[in-house]
């Protein structure tokens, strides 16, 4: 069980990093910046630049995050690579964070996340997936970088 960590314990700077940098990743960018503002400096890439998700901007909207504006990246893509932690959400993302950092003082965490791209049925059921993964990396992130936090929004 985690315990809550002093403000002298979190980074100053958060990459996550996933495939395409259209699902998974800008999801948790969207949370962390949602729940922490400016507090930590958080970013978010992808081993390759995708496109934007339509399923993504709504169920982050449900939650009053908006995503419509935001621009999939490559990791080469970053204007600033030096990052205290890099969180990667896919096994392709992982090894590509591992190449970028291993000249670097940064910490990488792997937190392995479903790719909700790949449920097939209703509309409904599609959005339940997204809105799984949304929730999952909600919780992971509030346990993370948790000091007795409060939405910035």
């Amino acid at each position: 069980m985690s315990q809550a960590r002093g403000d002298e314990d979190l980074p100053d700077s958060v990459l996550f990093a996933c495939n395409l940098n259209a699902v998974r990743s800008p999801m948790a960018l969207g949370i962390a910046r949602y729940l922490f503002g400016k507090k930590i400096f958080f970013d978010s890439a992808g081993v390759r630049a995708g496109e934007p998700d339509p399923f993504v901007i709504a169920v982050m909207d449900e939650i009053g995050v908006d995503l419509e504006k935001h621009k999939p990246k490559s990791f080469d893509d970053l204007e600033d690579s030096s990052f205290d932690l890099v969180i990667t959400l896919t096994p392709e993302a992982q090894h590509n964070a591992m190449e970028l950092t291993r000249t670097m003082a940064c910490d990488v965490e792997y937190w392995p996340t479903m790719d909700p791209t790949l449920m097939t049925g209703s509309r409904e059921q599609i959005l339940d997936a997204y809105r799984d993964v949304r929730d999952t990396l909600m919780k992971r992130i509030k346990e993370r970088f948790s000091t007795g936090y409060a939405p910035s929004g």
